[in-house]
């Protein structure tokens, strides 16, 4: 059975930090490469980086500079941290992973707000 489980979203002010993580089992980890996406209200979901298993990671625009991805194939978790958080980050943070298929976690939450 395969589950993604994030955690690590709340309620941060702005200008703070949340670190997102996100535990793999049921799957091998080493195969897959990890993303984080958002969904705010009202909007379409959107990636927000990428991490392969060689480490190669991508960012959207919106995040570079301000979000790193990571991952730890000893926990088989994949991190997202986020720093300098902006009302507009607010939303639902989800986990993928793929390879042959897809998987998703159930995703956690994160407000941005003062």
């Amino acid at each position: 059975q395969v589950q993604l489980v994030e955690s690590g979203g709340g309620l941060v002010q702005p200008g703070g930090s949340l670190r997102l993580s996100c535990a793999a089992s049921g799957i091998d980890f080493r195969l897959y490469t990890m993303a984080w996406y958002r969904q705010a209200p009202g909007k379409q979901r959107e990636l927000v980086a990428t991490i392969t298993t060689r480490g190669s990671t991508n960012y959207a625009d919106a995040v570079k500079g301000r979000f790193t991805i990571s991952r730890d194939y000893a926990k088989n978790t994949v991190f997202l941290q986020m720093s300098s958080l902006k009302p507009e980050d607010t939303a639902i943070y989800s986990c993928k992973a793929t390879w042959r298929g897809e998987y998703w976690g159930q995703g956690t939450q994160v407000t941005v707000s003062s």
